[in-house]
């Protein structure tokens, strides 16, 4: 272990699976991590914790682990980050660059909340020019509801959820709410099925050629959809399409990160934040490390 103000290093038994993550201890300082894939989560996860995401200052410490053993590595899994990648390709030469698939699907989550918080927002419009025009007239609003009991509103709300989860998962209720949502906002349902098909990308295909595919088509359906964000997102996944195709090799994620970061602000919560960065490192990699 080598150990100096702002970063942590353990040079033995490195792995040869690991992942690359970032995240905050306290007020929003950014960390670096490394982690063994193989530790899963436990004691020898913790490969290194680098404070700041600056792709120099984290290759400079890597660089510190003998070549040798970072000759190694042969895979390490990512976001889409340029500088995560930079500092793989500099750090890890013989490593297979791996984007994560829920990274690329949260992506594509995004883009469908964002459409629906837009027509939120323009229902909460018209509601409040409802609302303005009914006093000035010094009448009861009485707001219009949709079939379902919902107005607009509530609607486009309520939805949030069901977005997120297959058709098939949806209760009586989710899906009579996403028949009307559907219904008023076909670009929902576009953007919807766009994500649904996508997943299932992922989940259903077994080698690189097939999904390249299956994902130059799914490519051209965002072109026809003409969804501005789910335009942004193709460009970007053509962009990193090599290391997200990667992915069918082994099927390797970053959930042992996310996993691993999770539990690192469970450790945060009990002692209610972190005072002492120092002394909070030094516990973790007591148990991780």
């Amino acid at each position: 272990m080598e150990h100096a103000r702002g970063w942590l290093l353990f040079t033995k038994n490195i792995g040869s699976h690991l992942s690359l993550d970032e995240t905050a201890f306290s007020n929003g300082d950014l960390y670096t991590i490394l982690t063994n894939k193989n530790a899963k989560g436990k004691k020898g996860a913790i490969v290194a914790m680098i404070k700041g995401t600056k792709a120099e200052v984290v290759i400079k410490i890597l660089h510190k682990i003998p070549l040798k053993q970072r000759k190694k590595v042969k895979e390490i899994t990512l976001d889409m980050a340029g500088n995560m990648g930079l500092i793989v390709k500099k750090s890890f030469p013989n490593a297979i660059l791996v984007i994560d698939r829920f990274h690329v699907q949260k992506l594509a989550l995004d883009a469908l909340q964002e459409i629906r918080i837009k027509h939120r927002w323009d229902a909460i419009d018209i509601e409040n020019d409802a609302l303005e025009n009914a006093k000035n007239r010094k009448l009861k609003y009485i707001p219009d509801l949709l079939y379902n009991g919902d107005t607009l509103k509530q609607l486009l709300a309520r939805s949030r959820y069901l977005l997120y989860k297959s058709s098939s998962k949806w209760t009586e209720n989710q899906s009579k709410r996403a028949a009307i949502l559907f219904e008023k906002y076909p670009d929902l349902e576009k953007a919807y099925k766009l994500c649904q098909n996508l997943s299932w990308i992922f989940n259903n295909t077994k080698d690189k050629t097939s999904a390249l595919i299956r994902l130059a088509k799914w490519d051209e359906k965002v072109r026809q959809a003409g969804l501005k964000s789910f335009n942004t997102i193709a460009r970007t996944m053509s962009i990193h399409y090599k290391n997200i195709l990667n992915y069918f090799e082994n099927r390797s994620t970053n959930a042992s990160a996310e996993s691993f970061n999770a539990k690192i602000k469970a450790f945060r919560a009990q002692f209610r934040g972190v005072r002492n960065i120092e002394f909070f490192l030094f516990r973790l990699t007591t148990i991780f490390a």
